[in-house]
Parts: structure tokens; sequence; C-alpha cells
């Protein structure tokens, strides 16, 4: 497919090898391995960017270990991978803003832009949804390609390691702003990344307590420096009494990023009646909820909450870390190179980290 490379804008034209380095799911079993591959060719409506920084997800986790989803879901072989900062060095041809040099991240959705969905507003829930190194080659690599529709442009102030963070922070964005927060009670129930994120978000949106709760002292640590007020270990102490101890008649929001199902039905425990309820977190199976004493009888509002907004989201999240409303630099604890992977991702499952950023 013919890249065109913006020679007649003015920018030189970056040396592309031939060959670049890529972590990959090989074959359907636990593992990534790191190889040699081709560097990819955009099509007509997509750009090549070149990999500046990336980041560790939950969600490669789950393709690391694979687990249960990854299995039914992940057709190896298939480069990993999906947060990403970096710099376009190619465009496709049918290409009409991005030029080289653009310092970009991309939302990792890809939709179609003709379902219901797409054409009502709701493209973050569409029909025929494939995502950067689930469905299709992602960014644990050298160089990846991305449709322009998916670019979002930084700020050239943005630093490096917090562009790729900017799509984790859009789950946690969606999530807390799904409803009022300013002036309320929050709790976060589960504090992985996404939720340490959302605790920074509740703050920096006037929430009045942000209480995050969680089993690991580690990431409950760094909840508190990111905006938590209170942090309760789960195992060690009463969540449903403390809180409501904090908070009498219960929280006005909670954020659920775990997806465990008894910190799922402590939470209801933990609402006022007529509550907001935003569920991020993913069980790994069906679970049991007292639907008519936790939500209809109380008049809670439950909401499933998944990806980001297209686009409006991102606009949050990009006004949110350029007025510098929210600081990444506390939640930025471990720097590797693709080369370490496994040791990047004993890291995560540990729950001993922050975001991990790799360089390739």
């Amino acid at each position: 497919m013919a890249m065109t490379m913006a020679a007649n804008q003015g920018v030189a034209t970056p040396a592309i090898p031939e060959t670049m380095k890529a972590v990959v799911k090989a074959r359907p079993e636990p593992g990534g391995t790191l190889i040699t591959t081709a560097v990819p060719t955009p099509g007509p409506h997509e750009v090549l960017v070149k990999v500046k920084a990336t980041t560790v997800c939950g969600t490669d986790v789950h393709l690391y270990t694979w687990d249960a989803w990854s299995q039914g879901r992940v057709k190896p072989p298939l480069i990993m991978g999906h947060e990403l900062g970096g710099e376009v060095v190619a465009v496709g041809e049918q290409v009409k803003t991005a030029k080289v040099g653009d310092f970009v991240s991309a939302e990792t959705h890809v939709v179609c832009g003709h379902c219901y969905q797409c054409r009502t507003g709701l493209a973050h829930v569409c029909a025929n949804t494939t995502i950067l190194g689930v469905d299709i080659q992602g960014c644990f690599a050298e160089y990846v390609v991305v449709p322009e529709a998916n670019l979002w442009f930084n700020s050239p102030d943005l630093p490096l390691e917090w562009a790729p963070v900017q799509e984790p922070l859009g789950n946690a964005v969606h999530t807390v702003l799904a409803g009022d927060v300013a002036g309320r009670t929050v709790v976060v129930s589960g504090c992985g990344p996404t939720g340490i994120l959302a605790c920074a978000v509740a703050r920096a949106a006037g929430a009045g307590a942000v209480i995050a709760i969680d089993l690991n002292a580690y990431r409950l640590d760094l909840a508190l420096k990111m905006g938590a007020t209170l942090a309760i270990k789960a195992d060690e102490e009463d969540a449903i009494a403390r809180v409501l101890a904090e908070v009498p008649g219960g929280v006005d929001v909670v954020c659920e990023m775990s997806g465990n199902e008894r910190a799922m039905n402590d939470a209801f425990k933990m609402i006022r009646a007529g509550g907001r309820y935003s569920i991020l977190g993913l069980p790994g199976k069906p679970v049991t909820l007292d639907v008519a004493n936790d939500i209809v009888m109380r008049g809670v509002t439950v909401q499933g909450i998944t990806g980001r907004k297209m686009m409006d989201t991102w606009y949050q999240v990009a006004n949110f870390l350029n007025a510098r409303r929210i600081d990444l630099s506390p939640m930025i604890t471990h720097r590797m190179s693709l080369s370490q992977i496994d040791e990047a991702m004993a890291l995560m499952v540990s729950g001993n980290c922050g975001k991990i950023v790799l360089t390739p």
C-alpha cells in the first residue's frame, strides 16, 4: 500500500527499517516472546507510529497468563500491547490530517462507524469493535499501525511517559464522571492502576471524600498519593463498617474497579439509597447480586462502563493533564525495555507496581 511521507510539508522523511522488535503472543499458551518481525505498512486511512513509550495494562496480563477470557477471545500469533505514545513516521495515501512528526497516542477501540451505536453517539459500544493488541496487532513493538480516526494528537508539553497512560486514565474518567462527583463522597473499590487513577480523577473533579478499598498495601499507598482521602485494607478491617462510620448512610458514588464478586456485593452495602454504582471491573465469571434489596428497593442506579467515550473522554483527559489537575508522575513506578517483558508481567501479577513503562 502506498505511503505518503510528507516531504511536501517540509518534514524530513524518517528512516524506516524493514524489521522491528515486538512482543508476540506466539501460541495459545502462557507467556510472551520477543521476536524480530517486519515493520507493518499502513493502509490508505492509517498511519505508522514509531512507539516511544508503551505501558502495561491488566488486559496485557490476561493475555500473557492466557486466562479463560484470553482463550475465548485472542487468536495468536498477535503483537500484544495497546497503550502508547509515539511519533507518526508515515501516513497512508488517504490520510487527511495526521502528518509525519506528530506526537500521538491512540484510542485503542477501533470501531466500524456504521452500526446503530456509532451513528448515535455511542461508538464506545460499537457492535463491531476490535481492540489494538487484542484483536489486531498491538504496540509492544518499535512500530505500530493505527487508523487515523483513532489518533489523539498530544500537546508537545505532555511528558512522553504520560502519553500512553491517557488510555487507562480515560477509563477512569469515564467511570468517575458518568455522574456528578463534585462535593460528593466516593468509594473506589479495587485499586489496580485504573482504580488508582479513578481516585485521582474523583479528587480533581471536586469529590469531598475519596475512599480507596483494596487488599494490596502497596497500591493503597499509591492511591493515597494520587488523591484518595482514606485507604481501607479490606482483609484487615471491616470495609463496610469503616465506610459507614466515615459516611453515615453511605456514600453517594461507588466506582467498582475490581471485578471481585465479594467486593462488588460489599460495595452495595456502602452506598446510600438513590446513589450511583458505576462498574468498570470485569468479573471472571457470572456473579450473584441481591437485586431486590441492594438495587431495586434502594433505588440505586447501576451503570456498566466500557472504554472511553469517543472522543469526548479524550478531551477531558487532555484537559486534566494539560492543566496539571492530575499529576501522573507517582503512577509511573517502573521503567523497563521490551526485552524485560517477563519481569514486567511478574511485577504486574504481584501488584507491587503502578504503571510500568516499556521502551522499545
